[in-house]
């Protein structure tokens, strides 16, 4: 049941309750890194993208599309983030800082904000502000 059901049923003394089934608690996870680099191979799973950008470069679209399309077909990678933490965990800090950069991994939220990766974190805030307050 929506909040403002909620609100308008308890304004005409109605004792609806809502049942309230997610959590509002938002906790960071925290990760253990096992003791093993795994091997840069097991970090990313690009079957279908090099499938995709075979077909592509055999077609006869022009070069410009070809290039466009190669680089859609790169969404399909599948990234393992446990083994990139893993990987990130026994790497050299210069490679540590270009995984943060391109946020393969987040070790510090006031960064994450200032890269523009939690950009949304305001407007979040204020939406949710306005939907679980009463104004008070």
């Amino acid at each position: 049941m929506s909040e403002s059901i909620l609100k308008q049923a308890n304004m005409f003394g109605s004792d609806v309750e809502e049942d309230n089934k997610y959590s509002s608690k938002i906790e960071a996870p925290i990760y253990e890194p096992k003791n093993k680099k795994p091997h840069i191979m097991e970090l990313l799973e690009n079957t279908k993208t090099k499938q995709l950008i075979r077909e592509i470069s055999d077609s006869e679209v022009t070069e410009e599309e070809k290039a466009f399309l190669i680089e859609a077909a790169k969404r399909h990678n599948v990234f393992n983030y446990e083994k990139i933490a893993d990987y990130y965990a026994h790497s050299s800090e210069t490679m540590q800082g270009l995984m943060e950069k391109s946020a393969l991994v987040i070790i510090d939220f006031k960064k994450a904000i200032e890269s523009g990766y939690v950009k949304l974190c305001e407007e979040i805030k204020a939406q949710y502000m306005e939907e679980y307050t009463d104004g008070s």
